[in-house]
This record gives C-alpha cells, structure tokens and sequence, in this order.
C-alpha cells in the first residue's frame, strides 16, 4: 500500500513535471519565432538600404593607371556625358583614366599618350625648354622606329621635322588634330562598348541611389 502511494505520488509529480516544462517549452519557441521573423525583416531592410555589388563590378571599377590602382568615383550624370563627346571624356579627370586604361588593354596607348604631351607643350612658355620638350615629342612619337610612333601621313611629319628647326606653340598642332580625329573616329566608340565603360556606367552612385 505505501508503494502503491509512492509510485502515484512520483506518478503525479512526474506529470505535473511535464506539463511544467510544456509551458516553460512553448515560451521560448513563440519568442524565437517572434525574434526569427524580426531578424528576416530587419536583414531584409538591411538589403534594400545597402544594395550587394559583385565582386567583377568593383574589380572593374578599380583600374590601373602608372603601375597603381585607382578607384573611380565618378557620379552617374559625369559618365553619361562621358558618352556625348571625346571632349567631355579627355576634359574629365576619370574619364581621361578610364580611356587610358582602356587604350592601354588593346596595346594602342600611343596616340593618347601624344596627344597628352603636345597639350603639356603648348603651356611651355620658355623657348628653351619649348625646344627641349619637342624634340623629346619628336624622339618619342614621330621619328620612325621611335617606342612609340603614331600613325601619321609623311606630309604631317616633314612638316614637324621642318618646325623643329623653329619651334613654337603650334609646332605639333597638325599632328594632334588628325590624332584626335584618329581616335575619336575610333577608339571612342570601341570604349564606349567596353566593359570598362559599361561597369562604370552601371557602378556610378547615382546610379544605385536612384
């Protein structure tokens, strides 16, 4: 009879053990459902707030220029003038990096890079380093065999070469206008196909605040 009492007793407090516990259990799983449905939606705003860039986009917007890297942060309005003219291009301190890396991935750098050198020429104000700077012009982009000759008609270079006799301000200015054309008719409208132009058009932030 005393055992019969023990075992209903333990029998009982077993019971309202479990049932104890139920209630203990069924707390925490409503409060981790009610925390898992806060953190979702919170992850969510997270992710609309902050939009993911791939990693091939931001690697595409980072360039080298001079042996650096380069990030570029040009707004999204800059890179679409970008795309109305070579002016707007060359006259943008970003665009002028993007081409340049672009030339220089199709090995076709040469023409940027003289065209660059004549406009440092024509703020030279010294006759003597005038006549120093074009004949290093001469030695680096027109005299045949030169690292890095240009494409130019025989007429443009012995016209030039008869300049450097005398040189002046206007000394390279034939040159650099059919230069400018050369790429313009060109290499511009390549770039503006060229990933490198797309990846920062798509990448600009303006772009992603809209």
């Amino acid at each position: 009879m005393q055992s019969s009492l023990i075992l209903f007793v333990q029998s009982k407090h077993s019971s309202s053990k479990s049932e104890y516990h139920s209630k203990q259990d069924g707390m925490p799983t409503n409060m981790h459902k009610q925390s898992f449905i806060k953190g979702l939606k919170d992850r969510c705003s997270h992710l609309l707030q902050h939009p993911k860039t791939t990693s091939d986009s931001s690697q595409l917007v980072k360039v080298k220029s001079g042996g650096a890297k380069i990030i570029l942060n040009p707004s999204h309005e800059e890179v679409l003038k970008w795309a109305e003219s070579l002016d707007n291009l060359l006259g943008h301190k970003y665009g002028l990096i993007a081409f340049k890396t672009f030339l220089k991935s199709e090995y076709n750098d040469e023409n940027i890079e003289f065209w660059l050198a004549c406009e440092d020429y024509k703020k030279i104000k010294s006759p003597t380093k005038q006549a120093s700077k074009a004949k290093k012009i001469f030695s680096d982009f027109v005299e045949p065999m030169s690292p890095k000759e240009i494409n130019l008609d025989y007429y443009t270079k012995d016209t030039i070469t008869k300049n450097l006799q005398h040189p002046t301000c206007s000394c390279f200015e034939a040159a650099q206008k059919k230069i400018y054309a050369l790429m313009e008719n060109n290499c511009y409208a390549r770039f503006l196909q060229s990933d490198i132009y797309q990846n920062i058009l798509n990448n600009s932030h303006d772009h992603h605040q809209t």
